[in-house]
């Protein structure tokens, strides 16, 4: 279902979609070239950072160019396989979001918790692993909701209550057995949701406790500078996600379901490169970094062709 049929108003929603999503495309890719581009930023932080902001172009990736040709098409239907593909992939970029968030944190705990031994427990190995097993995770989440949906038969003609095939809305359909479909809900909810919520939360009671023990103003500023950004990107993170299962879970109307995931598919991955550009300051000087050098390159690249086209004259 789309958000609404009247022409004047599509047209909007198209330019304000593709608006979106553009930024969302440049800001994270912006993240990931200075990130990979800049040796000071090497580190187990900005290499979950770069993975998280990779993941989020995936998420957006996956529903809103569907999205913006089904307004241009005037068309919101979708074949079965494709169903499948879009449902499978947001949730691989979904909980791939969940768990990178959670990982994050756990490595804000170790380094301002155990600080000398953060370069050992926080190795490029460990890291490695850590990403790995995340992703492996997504894949099992995915292959369950797909196994799930698969024994669904009433597919042709069916209307999904959103924007893109979310997978509550297909469980949900009236020709499907919904009790092992709400268990396994609510199983894989406590798994990926509560487990990770829980874990961000003690890493940050025990990151709390550790900065209010240090003496000087200065220096609890400067820790808990280091994990403002992950916090802010958790709470929006987690509230839009809240804010969907909630408009889900109290059947509200088509278009609030539609808008509480809209919020959570786009405008996070939007902002994420904006909380973590303006409230990191290795970020910005990195940006500056790598902006100076593409200037410098651009003016010598010139320069260069000047100097040849001087020697043919």
């Amino acid at each position: 279902m789309g958000f609404s049929e009247d022409p004047e108003l599509q047209s909007l929603l198209l330019g304000l979609f593709f608006s979106m999503y553009l930024v969302t495309v440049l800001g994270n890719v912006l993240i990931i070239l200075t990130v990979t581009s800049d040796s000071h930023l090497h580190t187990p932080m900005y290499f979950f950072l770069c993975s998280l902001s990779l993941v989020d172009v995936g998420f957006t990736s996956t529903t809103v160019p569907k999205l913006m040709v089904a307004i241009l098409t005037h068309s919101t239907v979708i074949s079965y396989a494709g169903c499948l593909t879009q449902m499978s992939f947001s949730i691989i970029f979904g909980c791939m979001d969940d768990l990178l968030l959670t990982v994050m944190a756990y490595d804000r705990f170790v380094a301002i918790c155990h600080p000398l031994h953060y370069q050992v427990i926080m190795n490029p190995h460990h890291c490695g692993i850590l990403l790995l097993l995340s992703f492996v995770a997504t894949l099992l989440d995915s292959l369950l909701y797909n196994l799930l949906v698969l024994q669904i038969t009433c597919f042709k003609g069916v209307e999904i209550s959103n924007f893109f095939c979310d997978p509550t809305q297909l469980l949900n359909l009236t020709c499907s057995e919904t009790l092992s479909s709400d268990v396994v809900t609510y199983i894989v909810s406590i798994i990926y949701g509560f487990l990770p919520m829980s874990g961000i939360l003690f890493s940050y009671y025990k990151i709390v406790s550790s900065i209010l023990s240090v003496p000087s103003p200065g220096g609890r500023y400067k820790a808990f500078s280091t994990c403002g950004s992950h916090l802010t990107v958790v709470c929006l993170f987690y509230g839009t996600g809240l804010g969907v299962y909630l408009s889900s879970a109290f059947s509200l109307s088509a278009g609030k379901v539609a808008l509480a995931s809209l919020v959570y598919m786009m405008v996070t991955p939007m902002l994420n490169p904006f909380i973590y550009s303006l409230r990191n300051r290795d970020i910005k000087q990195a940006m500056h970094r790598v902006f100076n050098k593409a200037v410098l390159s651009r003016s010598l690249y010139h320069t260069f062709r000047l100097g040849e086209k001087r020697q043919q004259t």
